[in-house]
């Protein structure tokens, strides 16, 4: 039975085994736990109740964790996503006046056009269409978009309403106790020691607690409270023509975030051979990917969450040595023991997973090289996709810049092949959605 299952999961070729593939999902899980408090505190703000939320939270990044990892084999992992659901809540719910479980409807229908287009093999050619330049530059913005964030949740980088960032304040035990975990992760990984963020994290975890720096926050959560929300998504309402700009922003967003994520992963994985990605952008998989995607956003939907998404912070297990399916399972596997034990996952302080992201965000940036920075046709809209995903906080928002900026140059130059119909809808369809922003 092991030997079948590490055949499965290509052990051998990959050059993993148990021991690195559980460490590197123990990894990703600590760096994304944060989704079980954040996700429900967000929700709620619409009149969905707490318990029944956390539960559906824990329960969605599960499922769709355990099937990416089963069914595609890749060590990505799925929650409900950052952005989405702010969206969900402040803009649809708050702003629209639109009940959450309408709003619900409009995400089921969202993930049933991902089933869709994926069954159609639209979605595989939206990512082949793509220029390799522009998902290398998605994958370096992405590496600066988590350091960013973990720099943020480290105290090192501050709002301010003059410069709109600023140096944090460094006497901060929170920050110190950051820059005490990087360095520590740092000097692990310098000497080739596997599970050094786990053994960061973990470390400044302790030394928190036994500092008085860290605090408990509960959250209540079980199965029984997901009665309050599973299957209570108003489908007729989601249908209603007047929705279907939310049912398009749900869809859009979503779809460019997790192409983005997709291909980011796999890079940092080294799972596309260097003559793929240098021509069709080919992934092995690629469909399985996709479908545990759509069906992930479905099942969320169903149990009462926004949109689950792939997330950023798998990156994080991928430094950690994952490669296979086995990654993305043991964090869904541990989403689901948070279901239990999820008051004890307040426990972990940002100042513990702060230095992971921000040692992933480095390691992400070697994608650069694989840019023709002295072409401007290429270096314009590389260099927009790279800093507008960090400076808007979009990953989406940082591809549509460099897909438009990439057309419109390339239209310039009379530079354009019948071949490239579908980069130039994408551009089209960025340019609609852009301007819609601006209007809201």
């Amino acid at each position: 039975m092991r030997a079948s299952l590490e055949r499965y999961f290509e052990f051998e070729r990959l050059g993993t085994n148990w021991r690195t593939e559980a460490l590197a999902g123990v990894t990703t899980f600590l760096t994304m736990a944060y989704i079980v408090l954040v996700n429900p505190a967000i929700l709620a703000q619409t009149g969905m109740p707490l318990a029944a939320v956390t539960a559906a939270t824990c329960l969605s990044a599960a499922f769709g964790s355990i099937l990416m990892g089963a069914v595609a084999r890749y060590p990505l992992a799925l929650a409900p996503g950052m952005g989405l659901n702010a969206y969900f809540t402040y803009t649809v719910c708050l702003k629209m006046h639109i009940p959450w479980q309408t709003a619900l409807g409009a995400v089921f229908v969202s993930g049933v056009l991902f089933l869709l287009l994926t069954t159609l093999g639209i979605r595989q050619l939206i990512l082949r269409s793509i220029p390799h330049e522009l998902y290398a530059a998605v994958a370096s913005g992405i590496g600066l978009f988590i350091a960013f964030i973990g720099l943020n949740k480290a105290g090192l980088v501050v709002a301010d309403p003059a410069t709109l960032v600023r140096l944090g304040n460094l006497s901060d035990p929170q920050a110190g106790l950051a820059v005490l975990g990087l360095l520590l992760m740092v000097s692990l990984e310098i000497w080739h020691i596997r599970g050094s963020i786990l053994i960061g994290v973990l470390t400044v975890t302790v030394l928190a607690w036994a500092l008085g720096l860290a605090h408990w926050h509960p959250t209540p959560a079980s199965l029984r409270s997901l009665t309050a929300t599973t299957m209570q998504l108003n489908l007729r309402g989601a249908l209603h023509v007047g929705l279907f700009e939310i049912i398009f922003v749900f869809f859009f967003v979503d779809l460019f975030d997790n192409l983005g994520t997709l291909v980011a992963v796999t890079k940092r994985a080294g799972l596309i051979q260097k003559d793929q990605a240098q021509h069709d952008q080919d992934i092995p998989r690629l469909n399985q990917i996709l479908f545990s995607d759509a069906l992930a956003t479905i099942a969320g939907s169903l149990t009462g969450t926004s949109t689950v998404t792939s997330y950023v912070e798998s990156t994080a297990g991928v430094a950690a040595g994952g490669r296979s399916g086995v990654t993305a399972i043991v964090t869904g596997l541990l989403f689901l023991i948070a279901l239990v034990a999820a008051p004890l996952l307040g426990g972990i302080p940002q100042a513990a997973t702060a230095p992971a992201l921000i040692l992933v965000g480095s390691m992400m940036l070697t994608t650069i090289t694989e840019i023709r920075w002295t072409d401007p046709l290429v270096a314009v809209p590389a260099f927009l996709t790279l800093v507008m995903i960090p400076l808007t906080y979009s990953i989406a928002n940082g591809l549509g810049f460099g897909i438009v900026a990439w057309a419109i140059l390339h239209l310039a130059a009379g530079r354009v092949r019948r071949c490239d119909w579908l980069l130039y809808l994408l551009a089209a369809l960025f340019l609609v959605r852009f301007i819609y922003l601006s209007g809201t």
